[in-house]
């Protein structure tokens, strides 16, 4: 299993979160800590060095949940928009993808310009690049 500590570096970027997010994002991690140890690690590690912000003092541009980004994986070049949301609402074939893939741990939080390293399924690291982040709509 990867450490905690592995994601931490004093060269990451800085992680954004609401009150709210940063509340529901805690109870995930500690519920799939049993079943995923791996992911929920690199969830509270990124919630950790978190800033929490009301929900109306959010920098603009942040990563959120169910906000769409488009992000660049820096290794191939590969251009992705998706949706970040919560594991219930997961849906691929629609680009909603779960807060609990090591792709939407990473993103959450940072801001448009940002790049972060991940590690993926297959064990290789990859940094990501955010490029445009389009809130959540309302409604």
């Amino acid at each position: 299993m990867t450490e905690p500590s592995t994601y931490l570096s004093a060269d990451l970027p800085p992680v954004n979160i609401s009150e709210l997010e940063f509340d529901a994002l805690n109870a995930l991690a500690f519920a799939i800590s049993h079943k995923q140890p791996e992911l929920s690690g690199m969830l509270l590690a990124e919630l950790d060095r978190a800033q929490v912000h009301p929900v109306t003092s959010l920098p603009p541009g942040t990563v959120t949940m169910n906000s769409r980004v488009e992000f660049r994986d820096e290794g191939n070049g590969n251009v992705r928009t998706v949706q970040i949301v919560f594991p219930h609402l997961a849906d691929i074939s629609r680009d909603r993808i779960s807060i609990v893939t090591p792709v939407a741990a990473a993103l959450i939080g940072l801001s448009e310009g940002d790049a972060i390293p991940c590690r993926f399924h297959d064990g290789q690291d990859r940094y990501l690049r955010v490029l445009k982040v389009y809130p959540p709509e309302e409604g």
